[in-house]
């Protein structure tokens, strides 16, 4: 068993042997920095990436720059929008960001409905993060619609430590204020709120979550 195989079985246990190989035969492996964004609005989708390691942030961009967190991608997992995107020539509505060093697969676009079709375990992969997407963005969406601000950090924070499976969130005021589209002055007194209530230590640069 080549390393490739490894990897690939590793980060997607699930895959029939027959289907990696056909993954192997027909992708390439990439590489992204921290900081980088591989995938922008407006852009035309014509490979989707399966992640083997590190993290990408997906979100949508305002006509100000604000922006709005959707999901992570972790090791596993793979864009349900690129996916959705296979059945027609369609263009990007969302961004994709490294947030830690990447290690991808591309796959063309034209392979997915033959795989649909020819791979069950693939099928399978495919329904699932429809409905794990789905299901991630609709939370998203309950917690803007029908929450206060305080609840929506608390929300935040939360969902990023689970996405980095850490307690130590390094991003600036200003940065978590642009993703809540809110202010730095609004996020600074909620977090001040939070560190008095014993739910967070706060660092120049890094929130050290304690709930």
């Amino acid at each position: 068993m080549s390393e490739e195989t490894i990897t690939i079985k590793k980060a997607f246990p699930n895959f029939s042997n027959e289907l990696i190989q056909e993954i192997e035969a027909n992708s390439s492996y990439q590489y992204f920095k921290a900081g980088d964004v591989i995938m922008r609005t407006g852009q035309y989708i014509k490979n989707t990436i399966l992640i083997l390691k590190g993290q990408l942030k997906i979100y949508r961009e305002g006509e100000d720059g604000e922006e709005f967190l959707m999901y992570y991608l972790q090791p596993g997992q793979a864009c349900a929008i690129s996916l959705i995107c296979s059945t027609k020539n369609q263009t990007s509505q969302i961004t994709a960001k490294v947030v830690e060093d990447v290690e991808a697969i591309s796959i063309p676009l034209a392979l997915m409905d033959k795989w649909m079709m020819n791979h069950r375990t693939w099928y399978e992969f495919v329904i699932y993060t429809y409905r794990t997407r789905f299901e991630e963005v609709l939370e998203v969406i309950d917690n803007i619609a029908f929450r206060a601000m305080d609840e929506r950090l608390e929300f935040y924070l939360k969902r990023h430590a689970k996405a980095c499976g850490c307690k130590e969130i390094n991003l600036s005021h200003q940065e978590i204020a642009l993703e809540l589209n809110t202010s730095r002055e609004v996020i600074s007194r909620l977090l001040k709120k939070m560190e008095q209530r014993g739910l967070v230590n706060l660092h120049r640069n890094q929130i050290e979550l304690l709930m």
